[in-house]
């Protein structure tokens, strides 16, 4: 499995959110908005709270339409390996879900627990060459190639790991008819009853041929 990188885009030269190596003297050197590694070996273990409204573009999901509104709670410490930090935290969110079988749009909250592992992206022995992680206890690891990690890129992270693969809208939904398009959880159609099932011709006609010949 690929390992995840985690990349912080470039900076904006806004003075209170600012990279520490932009050239732009921060106003605000706690900022809440971005863990800061450097900030943690400076101060210790940092707690951080933010809420979002995330887009669908953001997030890739076809189930997926609107805007969710999210609040992340998370604190970062540094890790037992040089160069690791682990952030815990929980991610709440309310979105609105495209049901998978009746493809209607149905209300979704969900509020989760995260354990990250952040350790320095190691060096490739060549360009082409892709981190791979192995061991199940590395699943929860992801690399940095910067000592920043955004909370909004974390929040809209977790909420990509929340979304269930089929959403539903509920366990009986009974999904759409293929031949009409009706949602059959809402309402009846009579399509069932006027398939045939192709498998069952060929019976009929040997039990036709049968007949005749108990006719002759």
């Amino acid at each position: 499995m690929p390992s995840r990188l985690f990349a912080v885009k470039p900076c904006s030269g806004t003075p209170d959110v600012c990279r520490p190596d932009c050239g732009v003297t921060p106003s605000n050197p706690m900022n809440k908005d971005i863990i800061d590694f450097n900030v943690i070996d400076e101060h210790g273990p940092q707690s951080y709270t933010g809420s979002y409204e995330v887009d669908a573009s953001e997030l890739a999901r076809p189930e997926f339409s609107g805007t969710a509104a999210a609040k992340i709670e998370a604190t970062a410490d540094r890790g037992d390996l040089p160069g690791e930090y682990v952030i815990d935290g929980t991610v709440g969110f309310t979105a609105d879900l495209t049901c998978s079988r009746c493809v209607e749009p149905y209300p979704f909250a969900n509020n989760s627990s995260f354990h990250v592992r952040f350790r320095p992206r190691p060096e490739p022995t060549s360009e082409d060459e892709e981190i791979e992680i192995t061991a199940a206890e590395e699943l929860d690891v992801e690399f940095y190639s910067e000592p920043l990690v955004p909370l909004r890129d974390l929040t809209v992270e977790q909420i990509q790991l929340s979304i269930p693969m089929k959403p539903l809208c509920e366990e009986s939904c009974m999904g759409l008819c293929p031949t009409c398009g009706a949602n059959r959880s809402r309402e009846e159609c009579k399509c069932a009853d006027s398939i045939v099932d192709d498998r069952w011709d060929a019976l009929k006609g040997i039990r036709e041929q049968l007949a005749k010949k108990k006719d002759v």
